[in-house]
């Protein structure tokens, strides 16, 4: 049987600092998604980072507490290359299927370069992305809101906000993915579909994200399966459009080489014509 690890409940403690952090994520979020140049995305989420963990720590909660003690450092490495490996199989089996291949094309990765990419994957995501919004709904809100209202509560309230937390970054992503947009429709019904599918989707990666925190009681668990989500995304998204385009030039030079074989032969054929009258006349 697995043994859960999280902080105890405990009675009395105050509701602000959890408002607190609340509040900081909402700024974190707009700044983020809204008002900061991309340029500056890292920075933001490293600092954010670090200002959370202050807060969690000034609210008596320590290192166990949020997913980060030593003790739990190699189950959480174990757990997050066993996520890594099988989304590794999961992203090669739909890849290798027409059905399913749709569903990697993001519009976004068909002007990235291929440094560009490397970046995105092994810096961005698990430097950015990764680190600020597991420190922040796995660690610090999460070991909060369980000591105040217990595990399940925690659970859940922590995910029903990483949810929310997508609402900003899923706007307009119905017209950058072919599949997405094929379920949810253009305009602004599409949009919101498409808000209101990232928001479910999200809460229910939430709830997944924390039981891999809860069975090895490390974030590096979660860490683990959130990098291997977006940053082999991004990856295989890259190279099924990268292949995409390949074909379709190769498709488009053997029209256009046909096209000129054609002419060729129009040519050839009216020279030939002409030559025939000129001997009769």
């Amino acid at each position: 049987m697995i043994d859960l690890v999280y902080p105890e409940q405990q009675a009395g403690l105050a509701w602000w600092p959890v408002a607190l952090v609340i509040v900081a994520l909402v700024v974190l979020n707009v700044v983020n998604n809204r008002l900061a140049p991309q340029t500056h995305y890292l920075l933001w989420s490293f600092g954010g980072s670090v200002g959370l963990l202050a807060l969690g720590l000034l609210d008596g909660n320590t290192w166990t507490d949020m997913g980060l003690g030593w003790a739990y450092m190699l189950p959480g490495l174990i757990w997050g290359a066993l996520c890594i490996g099988l989304v590794t199989a999961v992203y090669l089996i739909g890849s290798a299927f027409k059905r399913t291949r749709t569903a990697f094309h993001d519009e976004r990765m068909t002007d990235l370069s291929g440094s560009r990419l490397v970046f995105q994957a092994l810096v961005e995501v698990p430097f950015g992305t990764v680190l600020l919004e597991e420190i922040a709904f796995r660690a610090v809100l999460f070991s909060m809101l369980v000591r105040r209202f217990g595990l399940v509560w925690g659970l859940v309230i922590s995910s029903v906000l990483f949810g929310l937390w997508h609402i900003l970054p899923s706007i307009g992503t119905h017209e950058q993915n072919p599949a997405l947009g094929s379920v949810v429709g253009q305009g602004r019904r599409g949009n919101i579909l498409a808000v209101a599918l990232s928001v479910l989707t999200t809460t229910i990666a939430g709830v997944l994200f924390a039981g891999l925190r809860l069975v090895s009681g490390s974030v590096l668990a979660p860490m683990g399966l959130h990098w291997a989500t977006n940053g082999l995304g991004y990856a295989f998204s890259w190279l099924l459009i990268r292949t995409r385009d390949r074909r379709r030039a190769r498709h488009r030079e053997e029209i256009r080489r046909r096209q000129r074989e054609r002419q060729d032969e129009l040519l050839r054929a009216s020279d030939e014509g002409g030559r025939e009258t000129g001997g009769v006349e």
